[in-house]
């Protein structure tokens, strides 16, 4: 197939694009800004801003058979309408330059967040028997929701849509998660909300990766996946302290030893929210009320509905993608 994707460029985008072409598929990716990464792997490369219709449409006229949609505003502070002209406005530009250019696929990378509520644990569920959250506390879990019932709901005999929620995507060249991570945990300022014994799932790169091609070469009008959500992880829950301490040492980081109750963390996410809204403060704050929640509460998946339905078995376990990382780090 001849598939763009859109923000091509980022963490998952590359690994995308990789994964596209190992299985033989022609890529093109479109995204904000040019990266060499893509240059390496002989990806073409558009650009353009998601926001603008007028450069969606130009992007999407290529006689593309597919759209893998992975560009997103995330992150766990800023403005809402920041979140949502990237997150909606440009899901809505995509879907209407698939249907202008008749692109019959479009596999949607959405977030389990759109399904978080409060304290509310989520254990070896399915996406079938899980609702959207509300109210949300984040603007990106707030703004992906949007989109992506946008995308489930846009299914039809013309364009087939799935949208996939990996949970917590790690690996080599994050430039995102675990460099906050092992800078927080260099100063001394991370802690454990409520002693980090919750199951979580989490996501190696390249097995999210897989996921997006396999539920694109299964996808089509009256297929088992068309018009359904899908939660993708590692299937394999650990611990949260052990999880992101093994993530640190595989960063040659310290792990993390202290914690703080839930109670007094949530208390903290509200002050600090109420800062950042007051003052002028660019960086992202140190705890929200939405980040205590996630870090205290289980959220662990079942991958069997994406198994049945488009044949995703997770291919690198914990332990490998952890292996992987070290030697990444190392290299570095």
């Amino acid at each position: 197939m001849k598939v763009l994707v859109t923000g091509g460029g980022g963490f998952l985008g590359q690994a995308l694009c990789r994964a596209l072409r190992e299985r033989g598929h022609a890529v093109t990716s479109f995204s904000r800004s040019a990266h060499a990464a893509l240059d390496a792997q002989g990806v073409p490369q558009l650009q353009g801003d998601l926001a603008d219709r007028a450069a969606v449409l130009r992007a999407l006229d290529g006689g593309f058979d597919a759209i893998l949609h992975n560009a997103a505003k995330a992150g766990v502070w800023g403005r809402r309408a920041d979140f949502h002209s990237a997150n909606v406005t440009g899901t809505e530009n995509v879907l209407a330059a698939c249907r202008a250019h008749g692109i019959g696929k479009l596999v949607f990378t959405s977030t389990p967040s759109v399904t978080h509520r409060a304290t509310c644990p989520v254990e070896g569920a399915s996406a079938e028997n899980v609702p959207y959250g509300e109210p949300f506390k984040s603007h990106y879990a707030a703004t992906k929701a949007i989109a992506e019932r946008a995308v489930l709901a846009a299914n039809g005999p013309e364009l087939a849509t799935v949208a996939l929620r990996p949970r917590l995507i790690w690996g080599p060249n994050d430039t995102q998660i675990l460099p906050r991570l092992v800078a927080r945990a260099r100063s001394g300022r991370v802690r454990l909300v409520g002693g980090g014994e919750n199951l979580v799932d989490t996501t190696y790169l390249d097995n999210a990766a897989s996921a997006h091609v396999d539920a694109l070469e299964h996808l089509h009008a009256g297929a088992a996946c068309a018009g359904k959500p899908y939660f993708i992880s590692n299937g394999e829950p650990w611990p949260l302290r052990k999880v992101l301490n093994a993530l640190l040492r595989a960063a040659d980081a310290p792990e993390i030893r202290k914690s703080i109750p839930y109670g007094t963390a949530y208390a903290i996410g509200a002050v600090c929210e109420a800062l950042w809204t007051l003052l002028p403060l660019r960086d992202d704050p140190p705890l929200t009320r939405f980040l205590a929640e996630q870090l205290s509460t289980p959220h662990w998946y079942s991958m069997a509905p994406a198994t049945r339905d488009f044949g995703y078995v997770p291919k690198v376990s914990m332990d490998e993608g952890l292996e992987r990382l070290r030697a990444a780090v190392m290299t570095q």
